[in-house]
């Protein structure tokens, strides 16, 4: 069995007669354009119509791609988690595909001696979800218990040779189906693992100066990094490759690589290679298109790092230009951006309800004419302020985000997704404390109309509510 980088998470995993392509983001421009690869992919989605199967870990665009699938043989069939929800099959669905959902922990053949066991990130224990999310919920109208989470990982072997990717499972909830597999399996040749952070933070945060952006780089790579040697502590590979959330931002927000947590990936080589006793498991870190045979450990090629200076030249003069797909919208008005809220609301207030979650925490998202609606976590309602200071609040997060993409948020998943946006570096955060709150992001995801018929204009008198007290 041999596997090939590609890029971020994806990689080709094959011997003589079956290949999987997984997690295939194969162009620029994930996360509304805001996302690109570095170096520039010397491939083509095209050149994997060959392969047999497919499999996608999660609906993430580092992940599950449409722009990639769209350029790829519909006649490939993609595997995925069965999930709870059936939002990552319908959405391959739609591009044509054969979705084949497969139950979690179930070691499934596939062409010749080719097996893979998808497994849920919480082990298709809800409350494992809950407790991570901070909200101890679970679906109570599921008919039996399944995956809340929306991450999966895999295990493909061949009888012989046997490959884990846990792509981007959270440890914190992973541990005890890690546990499960290595016991289940034994030895491991290859584990590929992420070791970057596919976040917002800090590079996105506002209110952080330019040292302290720094710092926090560096310790959320820290923290990543030891995270990693759990994974490798529990399954005890022969090879393990980082990989996975490693991206490059474009547009207006070119300027924010630097403090992205994603290392040179010769540093992390550095890291790990130091962290790690070569004897006993070796990193293996590979050019794109370049692979590992896992039976001789051979590799096609030497890793090369990339050159820092070449790199910078090609955000600059090739990525910094480029635009978001909302940028080509027209600009909103605050009255058209102010029809959606209350429905928006009323789908916020559902999914806070029926979680549990309350925060006193304030949310403040930029509008339009530095307007912000100003929305209660805790079923205090909406209102309008102009230029909000934030002293008068004794919490809150604020969010600066273009009224383009505000008007696509508020429209719904089917345009645009808070999660998404957030990830992508299109929302500019600052809060107060300086906490993360898990519950209060997730409550947002539920703040738009989808599902409701919502009039093109609202009543002038809407606007008229536009006030600071």
């Amino acid at each position: 069995m041999r596997v090939t980088y590609l890029e971020s998470a994806a990689i080709l995993v094959e011997d003589e007669q079956t290949s999987i392509l997984c997690d295939p983001w194969l162009v620029d421009g994930a996360y509304y354009g805001s996302w690109a690869h570095y170096p520039e992919p010397e491939f083509d989605p095209e050149d994997f119509n060959d392969v047999d199967y497919i499999y996608i870990s999660h609906i993430h665009p580092d992940h599950f791609d449409p722009d990639t699938l769209e350029r790829m043989d519909a006649d490939i069939p993609v595997l995925i988690h069965d999930y709870r929800w059936d939002y990552l099959h319908d959405a391959i669905a739609a591009l044509g595909f054969d979705v084949i959902e497969l139950s979690h922990g179930e070691r499934t053949p596939l062409e010749g001696d080719m097996h893979i066991n998808v497994l849920a990130a919480d082990g298709c224990d809800p409350e494992r979800c809950g407790n991570y999310f901070g909200c101890t919920w679970y679906d109570d109208d599921a008919e039996e218990p399944g995956s809340t989470q929306v991450d999966s990982m895999a295990v493909i072997d061949n009888g012989e040779q046997t490959v884990v990717n846990t792509n981007d499972v959270p440890f914190s909830i992973a541990e005890s189906v890690c546990r499960t597999v290595a016991d289940e399996y034994g030895t491991v040749d290859l584990l590929c693992h992420q070791y970057s952070a596919a976040q917002f933070y800090p590079q996105a945060v506002t209110d952080y100066g330019h040292e302290k952006k720094l710092r926090e780089r560096d310790r959320v790579i820290r923290e990543k990094h030891e995270r990693a040697l759990e994974f490798i502590d529990i399954f005890e590979p022969r090879y393990y490759m980082p990989f996975a959330g490693e991206y490059v931002l474009t547009g207006d927000l070119a300027h924010l690589n630097e403090y992205t947590a994603n290392p040179p990936r010769e540093e992390a080589l550095e890291f790990f290679t130091d962290a790690v006793d070569p004897d006993d498991h070796e990193c293996v870190f590979l050019n794109s298109g370049e692979h590992i045979d896992l039976e001789t450990g051979e590799r096609s090629a030497p890793f090369e790092p990339a050159d820092p200076d070449a790199k910078r030249r090609y955000i600059e003069e090739e990525l910094a230009s480029r635009s978001f797909e909302y940028e080509a919208d027209p600009m909103p008005t605050l009255s058209e951006l102010q029809a959606y809220v209350p429905y928006a609301y009323e789908s916020l207030e559902e999914k806070r309800e029926r979680i549990g979650y309350g925060t006193e925490t304030t949310v403040l998202i930029s509008l339009v004419d530095d307007v912000y609606l100003e929305l209660s976590m805790n079923g205090g309602g909406y209102r309008y302020v102009s230029d909000p200071r934030p002293v008068e609040y004794d919490g809150y997060v604020k969010l600066e985000v273009d009224a383009r993409l505000v008007k696509r948020l508020f429209e719904g998943p089917h345009s645009a997704y808070w999660a998404d946006a957030k990830i992508g570096s299109h929302l500019g955060v600052q809060k107060e404390p300086d906490i993360y709150e898990r519950g209060l992001y997730l409550c947002l995801g539920s703040f738009h109309t989808h599902g409701y018929d919502v009039p093109v204009e609202a009543d002038a008198t809407v606007s008229a509510k536009a006030t600071q007290d």
